[in-house]
């Protein structure tokens, strides 16, 4: 927590607004879709799968893959308690929409499905949409596929599995790239840098990676700034709470911290 107080400060200190962006592409993206104020008839499911999320009052026995929970001391979890404590805020929900819509993503990626409050969210941005969304923890992914189809979502694909394996050389979805990438789970510094590396291969020019919570700890903002350094990574954004990255070869190289 001292790690994520003192990078907030220096965050603050360093990071823009709109005005202080000299990127054509990256001030469109935060005049367009950050700071857009639109009300999405979309923002209404969001607020209703919330809310009987939030209702649900029913035990899962959750087994954390990652680097576990801050909040929780047991696996067994009130589902209600999850998404007050420990799920996406609304805000950051609805930005995920508005970025995977900005983008018009089609095929797009989740590894860390949880409720699935960020899967819903991506499924909405895009009638046309493919979602494959990764969870380790079989209750938490049947408890997020009853809301799936509660919601009549039939866009998303769910896949049981850790995320090392999902990623392995033996997948078969081969040479597949996807539009966007959510990297929203884990938050182990040196196997975030591993799935980004597996991720290459299935990336394109005009592909977006967001990865949650760089400021976890010590190594996780390590490993962003290994990530943000790599070759192929042209154009990278810092929102503190999320990192982005691009692929864009007609871009110069360029990193941006932007307050959203």
């Amino acid at each position: 927590m001292i790690h994520q107080s003192k990078s907030y400060i220096k965050f603050i200190r360093l990071s823009k607004n709109r005005h202080g962006v000299h990127s054509p592409f990256v001030y469109d993206l935060v005049t367009k879709c950050f700071n857009d104020k639109k009300t999405y008839p979309e923002y209404e499911i969001l607020k209703s799968h919330r809310k009987a999320l939030r209702s649900d009052t029913s035990m899962v026995e959750m087994k954390d893959f990652g680097q576990g929970s801050r909040v929780f001391k047991g696996n067994a979890r009130k589902v209600s308690a999850v998404v007050k404590n420990a799920g996406m805020r609304k805000k950051r929900q609805k930005l995920l929409f508005r970025i995977a819509k900005y983008f018009n993503s089609e095929n797009i990626l989740e590894l860390g499905t949880s409720l699935g409050l960020g899967t819903v969210a991506l499924s909405l941005s895009n009638e046309f949409s493919a979602i494959h969304t990764v969870e380790g923890c079989p209750n938490t992914l049947l408890k997020a596929q009853e809301y799936f189809e509660k919601f009549n979502l039939h866009n998303i694909q769910i896949h049981q599995e850790i995320f090392s394996d999902f990623l392995s050389e033996s997948r078969s979805f081969g040479t597949e790239t996807f539009d966007l990438i959510f990297i929203d789970g884990d938050h182990n510094g040196e196997r975030t840098l591993g799935y980004f590396h597996s991720l290459l291969k299935h990336v394109h020019n005009d592909s977006l990676i967001i990865f949650d919570d760089i400021y976890w700890s010590k190594d996780m903002t390590a490993a962003w700034q290994q990530i943000i350094a790599n070759e192929k990574v042209t154009v990278s954004i810092d929102t503190f709470q999320w990192g982005l990255v691009f692929f864009r070869k007609e871009q110069p190289k360029q990193h941006f911290m932007i307050r959203v």
